[in-house]
């Protein structure tokens, strides 16, 4: 293909993905507030504790976030399902939300991390509020988002529940969603316990099960496929769910707090072995090692102490191949992409979404 159609059809898909993006965001938001909103007010006469563990969830749950995952079942819906009701689409984009926070709320306790999306994790918030009963502040908080989380689960359920679909169609789905949620709870035990498991394993578990392979299929199954088109989104989905984790893991050690919601180098303070880091740490010597001791698992690091430590990094080589790998991946997805068996616009907006992962905060794309 001569290098000016290239350009053009790339410029398509990213507008194509942002334009999905721009529709799908509010709308799915609006639901999502309207849930919460409904839950409320059936709790409220189970007194201020449950409300305040509905508070922190839905805190977490509407502060930021792109809708990435519910883009994309929009988009195998209405590719599938070119005259399908985008209120169809939006039932199951909020169930891919409420599935994001439930995990995030967990996760965040799991690794003790004290920010997300540029506010307190749901356990430090609820460390505040349920700190003063029977309780100690942190037992309270560890307490209360496991059951924030509990509740914010049931939301996904109830939401795919709710889409106007021929109960068959909405089985699947159903069925579909407890497949994603085994394969993540699977994926956080590799992450979290095991020894010495598969990156790509873990993160095609962990993260490419609920934030592309699982709405790819969802948006699908709701729109009707069978199983070829559903084959032919794994061959899309999964090299793209393991970029998606490793740009995360770019922005975890090198991502702003403006880029990412998570303080600079938040991945080194917590101690999380990333990809960046099992690329970097083995090849650290010297002052370079010291460099990233100095700000390994300690929350108290200076700015000057992390710029020093994500300069070792850098040098190590981890970056350039972590970068490296996610570009492989994207290639893989884009070629996959053009070949869906969905209608013409489904496949432009897909083939953006692998752009939007493959170029990062301030446009440095990965080659």
């Amino acid at each position: 293909m001569p290098a000016y159609e290239a350009e053009r059809d790339r410029a398509r898909a990213q507008r194509a993905f942002a334009a999905l993006l721009k529709k799908t965001k509010p709308a799915v938001e609006a639901k999502m507030r309207a849930a919460f909103a409904a839950r409320r007010k059936a709790r409220a006469k189970n007194g201020p504790e449950v409300l305040d563990v509905l508070d922190a969830a839905e805190d977490l749950s509407m502060r930021g976030g792109k809708r990435f995952r519910a883009a994309l079942l929009a988009s195998t819906y209405l590719g599938q399902d070119p005259k399908g009701s985008f209120q169809v689409a939006l039932a199951g984009g909020v169930a891919l939300e409420m599935l994001q926070s439930y995990l995030l709320i967990q996760d965040d306790w799991m690794d003790g991390d004290l920010e997300r999306r540029g506010g307190p994790s749901a356990h430090v918030a609820l460390a505040k509020k349920l700190g003063k009963g029977p309780l100690t502040p942190e037992h309270a908080g560890g307490v209360g988002a496991l059951l924030a989380s509990d509740f914010v689960w049931g939301l996904a359920v109830g939401a795919l529940l709710g889409a106007k679909v021929d109960a068959p169609l909405r089985a699947r789905a159903l069925e579909e969603l407890l497949r994603i949620h085994e394969d993540v709870v699977a994926g956080q035990i590799l992450d979290t316990v095991a020894k010495d498991a598969d990156v790509e394993v873990l993160h095609d578990l962990k993260t490419g099960s609920y934030t592309v392979r699982g709405p790819l299929a969802l948006g699908a199954l709701l729109g009707g496929a069978g199983a070829p088109t559903l084959k032919a989104l794994g061959r899309f989905g999964e090299p793209l769910g393991v970029a998606f984790q490793l740009r995360d893991d770019l922005l975890g050690v090198f991502g702003t707090a403006e880029e990412s919601g998570r303080p600079q180098g938040s991945d080194l303070l917590a101690g999380k072995s990333s990809s960046v880091l099992r690329h970097a740490l083995p090849a650290l010597r010297g002052p370079s090692k010291k460099a990233v001791e100095r700000v390994w698992k300690r929350r108290d690091a200076t700015a000057r102490e992390m710029s020093a430590a994500i300069a070792a990094i850098t040098d190590s080589g981890a970056r350039e191949a972590v970068e490296k790998r996610l570009a492989a991946l994207c290639d893989k997805a884009e070629r996959e992409a053009s070949k869906l068996p969905l209608a013409a616009r489904a496949r432009d907006e897909l083939a953006g979404a692998s752009l939007a992962i493959r170029v990062g905060p301030g446009g440095r794309e990965a080659r």
